[in-house]
């Protein structure tokens, strides 16, 4: 049973360092080419996985760097832009609003209409 558990741990470790060694770009590989990583990740059980997680290419550094940076806003209302296009969409449908209410004569300033008086 331990014999088993021990297999399947190496075929797994083999495995998950072998496709990150492959989807790693060239530029962030350490020491060696990829070819050579990828052979050693193979043909070594244990030594070749745990070698390559270790040193085989840049890792960001924990704690010590800054947070990743992103390049724009993250929501429409972080956008000033998008606020600012708001802001002026609002102001201006309240300016057409109030322009309509007083220009349709129901604003109750005139009085009574009176009627033809038929005495």
């Amino acid at each position: 049973m331990a014999r088993g558990i021990i297999a399947v741990l190496s075929i797994g470790l083999t495995v998950f360092a072998l496709a990150d060694c492959v989807q790693t770009e060239d530029d962030k590989i350490r020491g060696i080419p990829k070819w050579v990583w990828i052979a050693l990740v193979v043909l070594l059980p244990w030594v070749g996985p745990i070698t390559w997680l270790v040193v085989g290419k840049d890792r960001p550094t924990r704690g010590g760097g800054e947070p990743p940076h992103r390049g724009g806003p993250t929501a429409p209302d972080e956008d000033p832009d998008f606020l600012r296009k708001l802001d002026d969409d609002i102001r201006r449908e309240r300016r057409e609003r109030t322009q309509g209410d007083q220009g349709d004569g129901t604003s109750g300033t005139d009085g009574p209409k009176s009627g033809p008086t038929g005495s």
